[in-house]
């Protein structure tokens, strides 16, 4: 609690309002956060059915197909028969949804780089190296599928149920 209270969350507030700005810009390309993210799942994992990005993003079955649906009409996504299954689709990015990434990834640093402005060089030096340690380590965490983390939060809940008994 008491790293949550020094940083008050500024990274993950930093990261919502630059997503908050990159989804209106976004928005202008015809495309909207939850399209977003259904157009990166399949980038991510091309031939990815349309029951794993129910999965995935948490979408029911007809929310899903709608998506998809109108992310094909936009020229974004390509849907085609799953040669396993007859019955469900496989969808694949089409070189729009792959400029779109480069749109998204562009507007994304430009907000950094007028985010930075208003530090001195040897803070953003300094600020950087951290990041990357940071981030490091939590790439490290994530290819262990985070195991380390859910023991420290364990260990934090068995001394929280000690302290009250």
């Amino acid at each position: 609690a008491v790293i949550m209270e020094i940083t008050k969350r500024a990274i993950t507030k930093i990261a919502r309002e630059v997503s908050r700005f990159t989804a209106r810009e976004v928005r202008n390309e015809g495309v909207g956060a939850s399209e977003y993210d259904m157009i990166h799942a399949v980038r991510k994992q091309p031939g990815i059915t349309q029951a794993e990005i129910c999965r995935a993003l948490g979408l029911d079955k007809a929310a899903a197909a709608r998506m998809a649906a109108n992310l094909e009409k936009k020229g974004y996504l390509e849907r085609r028969p799953n040669p396993e299954d007859g019955r469900s689709q496989n969808l694949f990015a089409t070189p729009a949804a792959e400029k779109l990434k480069f749109s998204r990834a562009h507007t994304e640093a430009q907000f950094y780089k007028w985010l930075w402005q208003g530090l001195e060089e040897e803070e953003l030096n300094a600020f950087v190296h951290t990041l990357e340690k940071v981030y490091q380590r939590c790439k490290e965490e994530s290819k262990a599928d985070f195991v380390h983390v859910q023991a420290y939060l364990a260990e934090k809940a068995a001394k929280a149920a000690e302290e009250e008994e």
